[in-house]
């Protein structure tokens, strides 16, 4: 069976080494010269950097679909990071979250007195929702109503208070507006507002605990390696500056792809772009309007010298919050005093940079928004951000700067990203769980999609754990299709007999 994939993103990758191993005839068509999608380096000579994820979460789901798509996983060195990282403050405090229970405890004690025994029944509630949501809503997909619209479904919403937001959620474990701000701010990592993102999404600060936080030693991008030579092992065929244009459609089924002015016949497809941007290479498709995530600027460093005393994940975060937040998602302005995250990776690693030299990573979550000048917005962004670090322990950080490269929202649209935002569509209620594209997204069963924007959602090891669900869905399609057949035959012989 031929299956074309469209997207070289993580989710793709993955899928068509699940799929190889079941015997189908996978091609990958990739528009850029490189593939990985979001997940590349940014390079400058001697110099690397990851591009897009930095923060390696549920490292044991990570590992597992690896290994289950046929990679070599002894050959990828985990760092685990403790203490995980720093929160500053504007006024200079500093709160610092360590994977240890009985270290945070401690910290939460001494830094907010009061809030420690809350600290508890929040993991302890957590880790109950996790138990619960993670079949309900990771291993599983809502491809018919009856998936969703059932009591058990509902119960478990119910469990995870999905009804409330995080910001308000945390209220219930923390007195402290900077203790709940250190636990809601994870849902950036997934470009949604904290105040309105669904309470589920609480689990994200959970699981740093629970399951840690690591670095990949090469980078995050570096699995690619082991990606690639696992495709091309099993036979998966990787075809780069090959941009898909159409995928064609004949009653119910997918039957071509589109290259430029070549046709393609195909038994199956799987659209890994982001997805409210790739479904319009279905043409009769009207495009569904989806809300976006929000964006970031992105400033990559090649740096002299090193801050090995810094850690290696830190958040910057201004003196008001949830004004920044109404500034990002809801006024759709630029913050004038910035919250950001710094990744410090040379800390651990001295392969990125030529020795004695150094890379550093900074993100700062924007608004998504066309009436936005980004040249003067990331020029104004990148001072501010550069001031506050070298008052903040980056010494004579401008100084140090050997070269600096800039993204913004605007190249991330030009690059196929949904309004710019980087995370694919908004975790909110409404676009999460049954309510976001599933793996077979048309009407159409023979096209899978796979990605941020998909079911179960962004971050890469959700990504994979997609890739998990369109191997699922793909078997169960095909399965059913020959019990069809099957039957199809097993009447027509019934036939032939009746007639002699």
């Amino acid at each position: 069976m031929k299956t074309a994939i469209v997207g070289s993103g993580i989710g793709g990758l993955i899928s068509g080494l699940l799929l190889s191993k079941e015997g189908h005839e996978v091609t990958v068509y990739e528009k850029e010269s490189i593939i990985g999608g979001r997940l590349a380096f940014v390079q400058e000579g001697d110099y690397k950097i990851d591009k897009g994820p930095t923060i390696v979460l549920l490292p044991e789901m990570l590992l597992s679909i690896l290994s289950e798509a046929g990679i070599n996983t002894d050959a990828i060195e985990f760092v685990r990071c403790d203490p995980l990282y720093n929160v500053h403050f504007a006024d200079g405090q500093t709160y610092t979250k360590y994977a240890d229970v009985d270290k945070q405890y401690e910290e939460i004690k001494q830094q907010f007195p009061g809030d420690e025994d809350g600290f508890l029944r929040f993991m302890n509630d957590m880790d109950e929702r996790f138990t619960i949501g993670k079949p309900q809503f990771l291993e599983s997909s809502f491809l018919k109503t009856k998936d969703y619209l059932n009591r058990e479904t509902i119960g478990s919403l119910l469990k995870l208070k999905a009804y409330r937001n995080v910001m308000g959620n945390l209220k219930h474990y923390f007195d402290h507006e900077k203790l709940q701000t250190a636990y809601g701010l994870q849902t950036l990592y997934i470009g949604g507002n904290p105040y309105t993102t669904p309470a589920i999404y609480s689990l994200v600060s959970f699981s740093e605990h629970k399951h840690g936080i690591y670095y990949i030693n090469g980078g995050y991008a570096s699995l690619l390696e082991h990606v690639l030579e696992a495709c091309e092992r099993n036979g998966v065929s990787i075809k780069t500056s090959s941009s898909v244009t159409e995928i064609e459609t004949t009653g119910d089924k997918a039957t071509h792809i589109v290259l430029g002015n070549r046709r393609e016949e195909i038994d199956a497809v799987i659209i890994n772009g982001d997805f409210p941007t790739a479904s319009k290479l279905l043409k009769k498709k009207a495009p569904k309007p989806y809300k976006p995530s929000s964006g970031c600027v992105l400033l990559y460093m090649g740096i002299e010298g090193g801050f090995k005393e810094m850690e290696m994940h830190q958040f910057y975060l201004n003196e008001h919050f949830s004004n920044n937040m109404e500034d990002i998602f809801k006024n759709k302005r630029i913050p004038k005093e910035p919250s950001f995250y710094v990744f410090n990776p040379s800390k651990v690693d001295s392969s990125l940079a030529p020795k004695g030299n150094s890379v550093l990573y900074v993100l700062i979550p924007v608004p998504v928004s066309e009436k936005l000048d980004w040249k003067k917005a990331s020029e104004f962004l990148s001072n501010s951000v550069l001031d506050t670090m070298e008052k903040r322990g980056f010494k004579e950080l401008r100084k140090r700067i050997k070269w600096m490269k800039v993204r913004t929202p605007e190249e991330a649209k030009q690059e196929g990203l949904y309004s710019g935002g980087s995370f694919g569509i908004a975790p909110s209620l409404k676009q999460s769980g049954p309510f976001r594209p599933q793996v077979q997204p048309f009407a159409e069963k023979n096209i899978f999609a796979v990605g941020a924007s998909i079911h179960p959602g962004g971050g890469v090891p959700i990504v994979m754990q997609g890739a998990k669900l369109v191997a699922e869905s793909f078997k169960e399609l095909y399965k059913s299709e020959s019990e069809r057949k099957d039957v199809t035959l097993h009447e027509q012989d019934l036939g032939s007999i009746r007639s002699l």
